[in-house]
């Protein structure tokens, strides 16, 4: 396959008492925990990735849950301030529902770009956006006893990164990622790629008053965009390295190769193979069940799993 970005791989996010978190995504939102690891730089703190029943990458949303270590973010620019996610049509009224039966803070259904969204704020502050496409998001959801089919979130639809200015943040996804601006409202410009279908669209909000957002609990860390393999992953670090930006090696992820680099505009980019997958350590149908050590910390397990909160 040609080298090329696929989209959305993963984002990641910041996060407070590790029990919220997990309750919060895996029973009123209804991901599925597909892996439950720990921070590789700091082995006392989870690493939950929740996604579709397989972590497909595009369905990926993950957390670090530092518990009261972490102080309070705050949305502003050179951060991604909204994580989109794709719905199905005649769905909002059943989230809206749901999210004031469970004390969100939501506000009422709105449209851009001709698609109708819901924004809420999740137990940390983290807002996210669930939005009915203009063409029907084809994937296969995961399905909960409280969250069916007919509602269920299929994926990424969307993310929005606030900058002072958009255009460097924007060369780099139209000449190293392959990006194409779609269309403009106002000081939102909304670029997408045609190499897939899904989790394909990044908005950037031009925002010059405004102040630069702290990336800390209730935030965005990073986000990370797709390839297939690892010599498309070292291809664009080559093209990374050509903008003259600085980048990360190659860093095995268990899960995935990635390759870190801070864009022009401020926000932590990461980009991330398809391989080898999350089934590599345990089957699709166990996902998420066992705590997953990093081999480095294997020899620690005991002590970990004395230190890490419980969760049920």
């Amino acid at each position: 396959m040609e080298n090329k970005i696929l989209g959305i791989h993963h984002i990641t996010a910041i996060a407070g008492d590790a029990k919220r978190n997990h309750d919060f995504y895996s029973r009123v939102l209804g991901l599925r925990l597909v892996k439950k690891t720990v921070n590789f730089d700091d082995p006392e703190t989870y690493h939950f990735y929740f996604g579709n029943e397989s972590g497909t990458p595009g369905t990926i949303l993950t957390f670090f849950p530092w518990g009261n270590r972490v102080r309070q973010g705050r949305r502003g620019t050179q951060q991604v301030t909204e994580i989109g996610y794709a719905v199905p049509e005649g769905s909002l009224d059943f989230w809206k529902e749901r999210l004031e039966a469970n004390n969100m803070i939501y506000n009422n259904v709105s449209e851009k770009f001709g698609e109708q969204y819901l924004s809420f704020i999740d137990p940390d502050g983290l807002k996210l956006e669930l939005t009915v496409p203009k063409k029907a998001d084809t994937r296969t959801p995961w399905e909960t006893a409280e969250v069916k089919t007919e509602h269920a979130t299929r994926g990424f639809h969307h993310i929005t990164i606030t900058t002072s200015k958009h255009e460097s943040t924007a060369r780099i996804l139209t000449d190293v990622f392959g990006y194409g601006l779609q269309e403009q409202e106002v000081n939102r410009f909304r670029f997408a790629t045609d190499t897939v279908a899904h989790a394909n669209i990044v908005d950037i909000v031009e925002a010059p008053g405004e102040s630069i957002g702290l990336v800390a609990g209730g935030s965005v860390h990073h986000v990370a965009f797709r390839v297939q393999d690892e010599p498309s992953l070292m291809h664009f670090r080559e093209k990374v390295i050509a903008q003259g930006l600085n980048i990360t090696e190659k860093i095995d992820r268990n899960y995935f190769y990635s390759l870190y680099f801070r864009e022009p505009g401020g926000v932590l980019f990461e980009i991330a193979t398809d391989n080898p997958g999350f089934a590599t350590d345990e089957s699709v149908a166990e996902l998420g069940t066992g705590l997953k050590l990093p081999p480095q910390y294997e020899g620690y397990r005991n002590k970990i799993e004395s230190v890490l909160p419980k969760l049920n």
